[in-house]
Parts: structure tokens; C-alpha cells; sequence
């Protein structure tokens, strides 16, 4: 599998990123600098893709497989592409306070820490819907990163879709997300433009 050993802040720069929407501490970083040069069309369409890729952790080839999904689902098609991306599975572990990081959590279901509707699952691609329970599994309650990221997380809010219970180390998935749930500052349109050229 392809691995992108380029530092995460260097990154976080380049596209504009803001360090927090990584998981990482605001008050320990600079913030991202703006680019000076001016882009093109395409490549500001580019730059969107790249920082949704980015974020998500995802490559080339499932990214596209997922606005090919998205083209499918009912509804505009940016909207249905962040959607589809905030219900993997890292994102939600993610999102529910149970990794510091997206690269954290999708280590903790790789290593096959992670139950959904009390089944273990290790994919990290895997997409849940409303309904659907997701918790630490019983043997992994009591791991160090796992218990650091809860702390850490205290001072996080978890998104209007999902619900966690801390003392269970589980969430619920209330319902699929929809774009003004969503915080990150990625014009979905851009990449739905790049895509249909």
C-alpha cells in the first residue's frame, strides 16, 4: 500500500489546511500559511481534492470509487461525497473521542480493537449507518492510547449525528450526516467540477 511520508504540518501548509482538522493541537502549531501564487481554475479544484484526500487519509483510486458512489445516491453529489467519507469507520472512531488522530483510529481498527453492533470489524473503509453501534472492544478497554485519546477528547464535541457514551466507550450512529454537520472547510462542488471535466 502507498504511504505518504511527507510530515503532516509541511502538508497542513501546502493545502491550507488547518493543524486541528488533523487532530493536532492548535496551540502547538503555527497555522497554515496562504500561498502567495495564484492558482488556476483546476488547480484550485485540485487543491480541494487533495485536502479532502488529505484529511480522510484516503488514495486516488477509493476516492474516486466514492464520487462514483456519490453520483449514484439521490441528492447533490458533493454533499453525498462527504457524507460518504465522515461514515468510514476511522472517521467515526475518530469523531467519537476513541483516537487523537484519523491515522490513530485507523490503526485501532486495523489492529481489530473496534466493534460495530458487537462484531469486530478491522477495515477501515467500512461505512456505517444510522442505528449502528460502535464501541471499544471488551479485551481493549484498558489500552494506554485509547485511554489518552478519551482524555484528550474531553474538551472535544462530538458531531449532532453521532452520540457517545464514555463510560460504555461506545457511540451511536443517530443518523447519516448531512453537509452542515460537517466542520471541515472543503468545497465538495470544487471536486465534483474537477471530476466531471
Amino acid at each position: 500500500m502507498a504511504v505518504d511520508r511527507t510530515p503532516v504540518l509541511k502538508r497542513c501548509r501546502a493545502l491550507g489546511i488547518d493543524p486541528a482538522d488533523m487532530g493536532l493541537a492548535k496551540e502547538s502549531h503555527r497555522l497554515p500559511r496562504r500561498s502567495r501564487r495564484q492558482l488556476s481554475e483546476y488547480g484550485i479544484q485540485l487543491r480541494e481534492k487533495q485536502k479532502a484526500k488529505f484529511i480522510y487519509g484516503v488514495l486516488e483510486k477509493q476516492f474516486h470509487n466514492l464520487y462514483n458512489q456519490a453520483i449514484k445516491e439521490e441528492g447533490v453529489t458533493g454533499d453525498n461525497l462527504m457524507s460518504l467519507l465522515e461514515r468510514r469507520l476511522d472517521n467515526v472512531v475518530y469523531r467519537l473521542g476513541f483516537a487523537r488522530t484519523r491515522k490513530e483510529a485507523r490503526q485501532t481498527v486495523r489492529h481489530g480493537h473496534i466493534t460495530v453492533n458487537g462484531k469486530r470489524v478491522d477495515i477501515p473503509s467500512y461505512r456505517v449507518k444510522a442505528g449502528d453501534v460502535v464501541a471499544i472492544g471488551e479485551k481493549y478497554t484498558d489500552l494506554l492510547p485509547i485511554k489518552e485519546a478519551i482524555i484528550a477528547s474531553e474538551a472535544k464535541t462530538v458531531p449532532a449525528w453521532l452520540e457517545v457514551d464514555i463510560e460504555k466507550l461506545s457511540g451511536n450512529v443517530l443518523q447519516e450526516p448531512t453537509r452542515d454537520q460537517i466542520d471541515l472547510d472543503i468545497n465538495a462542488q470544487l471536486i465534483v467540477e474537477l471530476y466531471s471535466k
